[in-house]
């Protein structure tokens, strides 16, 4: 069965590159019928942010993505959080010390320093070389078990080959080999006797059975260490699929200093998360069709790992306000109204489930974004108290007084419905001879207060009568018309 891992570690935000990892091992799970599982990667205490794992685990629900296995559910193979599995990791250590696959290094911190600077000033790439500093290889046997029994501060490496490679298959790359000079020795168990990453990861991997590691490209200098790890416990390996890079439009790895990277800054900017899955599914994977609207069952129906591409994905903003708008248009109205109905409500705003879905309906072509729809409608709702003055100078003229008054009596004997009302302002256009635009400008204008908003008529029909006439004498009378 395949077995899959989302691991984040508790640092954070969740980064919408993680959101693609964790989605793309969810669909890949669903696709074949297997388990997708949640592991909080909390070894490195020293970045630990309080409430983050909890957050995490907040917006991957609100992502939609469900877990099988995790620390809110449990199972089989738990606990799912690292910190509460140090013992095996120790044990696994020794046992790879007894292999012969680890050892036990007794460098100070200034050692180490030490030697990083003699490798910088000879022009030799980091490697820790146990040929020449204190570990039980260059200690001999009988010291290493006096500083042992003295508890003496102490790592435990991987024995890394000196020579021969390292191969391994990446289901997106293809085959990779590496030569074994250019895999560190790498710590796995810390002076403070906390694991590192890579031992903790492919112990957890392990024992709970995970058939495909799917992770991102950072990971991959990684996976030569890992694949030995692996062979030295006599563990079969699971297969890898290294994900490409986000990247910005000048093709920079995506971060922050150019826009949002956080999940929950495009949840609270109004984004569905059905629009942010769809997009963040795309970014690197082919379906091999024109097609982009994606519900999250078509996603694990279409979803191909073999699909997925090497060269990094640009995340273009412009794109997923295109996608969030296309599910704008697709939602129910009244679905809408009740989701914007609290932040209506919090910018002063009474009114109706009805009325606002009616609202909704005239805007959500103009806006990508339901969060929009409050500053975008103000005048839905409340009559204008100020006009836009640079509208208001291009577009208003003395002259247009005795029209407006005879245009708005003229709709005010017409049926008060947008075809109707559109029908007769042409009507009286073409018989005062002037052009239908300056009407429609000024009744923007003195409707609304600005120059943007929802078809004219179709605001007229839905603010009513009696508040549209009011609307134009008031404005007429501000402007002193």
């Amino acid at each position: 069965m395949v077995r899959v891992r989302f691991a984040p570690s508790p640092t954070g935000y969740l980064h919408v590159g993680g959101l693609r990892t964790a989605l793309y091992n969810y669909l890949f799970a669903k696709r074949h019928g297997g388990v997708c599982i949640l592991r909080i990667e909390d070894t490195d205490r020293t970045r630990l942010v309080e409430g983050a794992a909890e957050a995490l685990l907040t917006t991957l629900r609100w992502a939609g993505i469900e877990f099988d296995e995790s620390p809110e559910k449990g199972g089989e193979y738990g606990p799912y959080v690292q910190s509460e599995r140090f013992d095996l990791y120790r044990q696994y250590a020794a046992e790879l010390v007894e292999r012969g696959a680890a050892y036990y290094a007794f460098d100070t911190p200034e050692e180490l320093d030490a030697m990083r600077k003699r490798m910088q000033d000879a022009g030799i790439a980091w490697r820790y070389d146990r040929t020449t500093m204190r570990n039980q290889y260059t200690l001999g046997e009988a010291e290493t078990k006096r500083l042992l029994d003295d508890n003496a501060p102490k790592t435990v490496r991987m024995k890394v080959p000196l020579s021969g490679e390292v191969r391994f298959d990446d289901l997106v790359r293809g085959p990779i080999e590496v030569p074994a000079r250019d895999v560190d020795d790498q710590i796995l168990l810390k002076s403070d006797n906390f694991p590192t990453y890579h031992l903790a990861n492919i112990v957890d991997d392990h024992l709970m059975k995970i058939t495909h590691v799917i992770r991102g490209e950072e990971w991959l200098p990684s996976t030569p260490k890992h694949a030995l790890l692996y062979d030295a416990m006599g563990w079969e390996r699971p297969k890898f699929a290294h994900l490409p890079l986000l990247l910005n439009p000048d093709k920079t790895k995506l971060s922050k200093r150019q826009g949002d990277v956080a999940v929950e800054d495009y949840r609270d900017k109004g984004y569905f998360h059905e629009a942010l899955v769809n997009f963040v599914a795309l970014l690197g994977w082919n379906p091999s069709s024109d097609r982009e609207i994606f519900s999250m069952q078509e996603l694990i129906d279409t979803f191909d790992l073999s699909k997925v591409n090497k060269a990094g994905a640009v995340f273009d903003i412009q794109k997923l306000d295109w996608m969030n708008s296309e599910y704008l248009r697709a939602k129910p109205l009244d679905e809408l109204a009740r989701d914007i109905m609290p932040a209506m409500q919090a910018s002063g705003v009474t009114t109706t489930p009805e009325y606002l879905a009616s609202v909704i309906g005239l805007v959500r072509e103009r806006i990508h974004k339901l969060n929009e729809v409050p500053a975008f409608t103000t005048y839905m709702f409340h009559a204008p108290t100020e006009y836009e003055a640079e509208y208001k100078e291009k577009h208003w003229l003395p002259e247009h007084a005795a029209p407006m008054r005879s245009l708005a009596e003229k709709l005010a004997a017409t049926e008060w419905k947008a075809a109707p009302l559109q029908e007769a302002t042409k009507a009286f256009a073409k018989e005062s001879g002037i052009k239908i635009g300056v009407f429609m400008n000024l009744l923007r204008l003195m409707i609304s207060g600005r120059s943007v908003g929802a078809g004219m008529f179709e605001t007229m029909e839905l603010l009513g009568k009696d508040e549209c006439v009011k609307r134009i004498d008031t404005a007429l009378a501000a402007f002193g018309g």
